[in-house]
């Protein structure tokens, strides 16, 4: 055998020991691989994303263009697990910590709200401070407090920005040819069409978004909230905030005896005319579900003139990851981020 064949072999070998290392000690060296090599660690492996699956539209884009990019750039393979809440994952993981299951756990990435992403970092189930080495990360403003912190809790790299979300109102313009505009008169409006406005139970994502534009109304001026927490503050607006839900809830659809479980449903409550108005996170929803023939064409979308909540959503990889290169992977391909780095990129 020539000399240059041995040469060949013997960094073949080479390459191999140091993909075995990287497999083996990923965790303790994260932070000192290069891109190249993390990308070599996922090669071949298996990420188990667990999302929320209630929009048809983002499972098709995950289990499509998501799950081709990996397979046929990285050799990853996407197994989409959707739940019905983001805290059936996060239980998972918690209930697996309980039991000792500190390596080799059943979910790898998930798409996260703050609530569990707080849930999450207090109970030390994260795997902590990545997000910052993904290539793309340099396009992510991390001095923007909105996207620094979720829901109040510092990100400190432990979860990587998926896409921004603007919370709308949607309604039958068939129905409701002038709808109200701020939270004061909607729920007047709930009182003088009895049972054709809901929103859904908390804690969906949905309900909880709505009750916090009942809090700012309760408020006032929402400036008086942009402080640290206090507690007088905070005890005279919750008070406010609870007696508008009570005083509204026997207007509500099936006067407030129950509330749709989840978004999804109540989007079917809609569609059914069962109620007149809705919320979402989209301001494209109903457009969508126009096209797709779900949502009749005199559905129509607006906000709030006194302002509307918007987000920063995020996807986190559990402590006891099994494939944690892989889900750094797949964070950079599923949040859009691959795309726009090289639109940024360019001249």
């Amino acid at each position: 055998m020539n000399s240059h064949k041995l040469r060949l072999l013997a960094a073949l070998a080479s390459l191999s020991i140091v993909a075995s290392a990287w497999s083996a000690t990923f965790e303790e060296d994260y932070r000192r691989l290069t891109w190249d090599q993390t990308v070599a660690a996922a090669k071949g492996k298996t990420v188990n994303f667990f999302m929320y699956g209630g929009s048809s539209a983002d499972n098709k884009y995950v289990t499509g263009y998501i799950a081709q990019n990996l397979k046929q750039k990285y050799d990853v393979t996407l197994n989409f697990v959707p739940v019905n809440t983001t805290l059936d994952a996060v239980n998972k993981v918690l209930a697996e910590k309980q039991a000792g299951k500190d390596k080799g756990g059943s979910v790898d990435l998930v798409w996260i709200n703050g609530e569990n992403f707080r849930t999450m970092k207090q109970g030390n189930v994260l795997f902590r401070n990545w997000s910052d080495l993904l290539p793309s990360s340099k396009f992510v403003d991390w001095k923007n407090p909105a996207i620094a912190n979720d829901f109040g809790v510092p990100v400190d790299y432990d979860e990587s920005p998926w896409r921004s979300a603007t919370f709308v109102m949607e309604y039958d313009s068939a129905k409701v040819p002038n709808p109200p505009k701020n939270i004061p008169d909607l729920l007047k409006w709930a009182c003088d069409n009895k049972g054709k406005f809901a929103y859904p139970a908390v804690p969906d994502f949905t309900g909880s978004v709505f009750i916090r534009h009942v809090f700012y109304a309760a408020a006032g001026d929402y400036k008086k909230l942009m402080i640290p927490f206090n507690e007088a503050v905070y005890n005279e607006v919750s008070a406010k905030t609870w007696k508008m839900l009570n005083d509204v809830k026997p207007c509500l659809w099936r006067e407030g005896k129950t509330y749709p479980e989840s978004n999804t449903k109540l989007f079917d409550l809609l569609a059914q005319t069962e109620v007149w108005m809705a919320q979402t996170y989209g301001p494209n929803h109903a457009a969508n579900l126009i096209l797709q023939g779900k949502y009749p064409a005199s559905m129509r979308t607006f906000v709030f003139d006194t302002g509307t909540i918007g987000n920063t959503n995020y996807v986190a990889i559990p402590y006891n990851s099994a494939n944690k290169a892989a889900a750094m992977v797949m964070a950079i391909s599923c949040c859009r981020q691959e795309r726009q780095s090289k639109a940024a990129s360019r001249p």
